[in-house]
């Protein structure tokens, strides 16, 4: 896969939010591709984070945002729970590379429908925890692409480390 190309300078808003989004998803792709198991559930700090459990982390994130707390519907699949606060980092068994990766992917897919045709002004279903407020698609579309990047460069980082692949994509 080649380097996902940054976004245009020009567009309007909705293009701009769009675009920098699926930068950064391409971006997480990218980063994940061509890691071996072994390495991608790797941990090289006292947390369960890993390079795999960083994707599998924001496939709940993408369900999260958009499908539960943007549109409302539900997500059955989640390792997340309040009994189990880090189970969207955790790797089972019987992942692999690729099903994560089709996973996140399939996430992003669904993330694409859900916003399909709505406004940037609509809000969302749920209210968020922190303040207690629904938010606006504009408000998610903005944190998803602050959550992505940061994890993007992670990734970068965990990639160095372990295989020495980096490229400064971000």
């Amino acid at each position: 896969m080649d380097a996902p190309k940054y976004p245009l300078s020009i567009g309007t808003e909705r293009e701009l939010l769009e675009q920098h989004l699926e930068f950064c998803r391409q971006t997480i792709v990218y980063k994940v591709s061509g890691i071996t198991k072994d390495n991608g559930v790797k941990r090289l700090g006292p947390t369960s984070t890993s390079v795999l459990g960083i994707l599998r982390h924001l496939t709940e994130v993408e369900y999260g945002w958009f499908h539960i707390n943007f549109a409302g519907l539900e997500y059955t699949d989640g390792r997340y729970s309040e009994a189990n606060p880090n189970g969207d980092f955790e790797i089972l068994e019987s992942d692999t590379v690729e099903s994560l990766l089709e996973g996140y992917i399939k996430a992003c897919e669904n993330s694409r429908k859900v916003c399909l045709g709505k406004s940037l002004d609509e809000l969302g279903t749920e209210p968020r925890p922190r303040d207690d407020a629904k938010p606006s698609l504009r408000w998610i579309y903005l944190h998803m692409i602050d959550e992505t990047a940061r994890h993007a460069g992670h990734l970068d980082i965990y990639r160095e480390l372990i295989d020495g692949a980096h490229d400064g994509t971000l």
